[in-house]
């Protein structure tokens, strides 16, 4: 008896842990959009901030050469390896926290408008985290620079909060709704 209720635990984590990263990625995703959109608006290139994240790993090169081609009227200029890495990068620090999240939520049993707002809350603290913490250290464990430690900077402390605000929202309401579906197989049994 112990071991199974042991056993289900694990999976309780895991697939909180599973859930909450394919959240995370959808999230930043969502994300990435809306700054790629912020990017085009704001006259920096529709693809800089893909270039951009891709500099904690690569030369900045992209990232300047895509804002040079905005500043001449090319906003959809494309270095599409340095994109793809960006976006990677991306997406796998966006499953890193939405695994956090999704662990965290599994714990709790919050009803949707709740949880909109926790989520609207967790994307604030992966705001500060990453402007103050995660972005400087990275920058030094990676010898990425100013493009990586001042990325708020850059982007725009307003846009970069409001990227982060619509990732929490996201993240919240997919999770959610995997939350749902996993507890409707469950009702309908129950209702039997």
């Amino acid at each position: 008896m112990t071991s199974a209720v042991q056993t289900s635990k694990r999976a309780g984590v895991g697939g909180a842990l599973a859930s909450g990263a394919v959240a995370g990625v959808l999230a930043s995703i969502a994300m990435g959009i809306f700054a790629m959109v912020a990017g085009l608006v704001n006259g920096t290139g529709f693809f800089t901030p893909l270039h951009h994240i891709a500099s904690l790993w690569a030369a900045p090169d992209a990232m300047m050469t895509s804002m040079e081609a905005a500043m001449g009227g090319n906003d959809f200029r494309i270095t599409a390896g340095t994109a793809v890495l960006g976006a990677v990068i991306h997406m796998m620090t966006g499953a890193m926290y939405g695994a956090v999240f999704g662990l965290v939520l599994s714990r709790l049993h919050l009803r949707f408008g709740v949880l909109l707002a926790a989520g609207l809350a967790y994307g604030a603290l992966v705001f500060v985290m990453s402007a103050f913490v995660g972005l400087p250290l990275a920058a030094a464990i990676f010898d990425a620079g100013d493009p990586i430690s001042n990325m708020a900077e850059m982007a725009g402390w307003t846009t970069f909060a409001v990227e982060h605000l619509i990732f929490g929202l996201v993240l919240a309401a997919l999770l959610s709704l995997a939350h749902r579906n996993a507890d409707a197989p469950t009702q309908k049994v129950a209702a039997r």
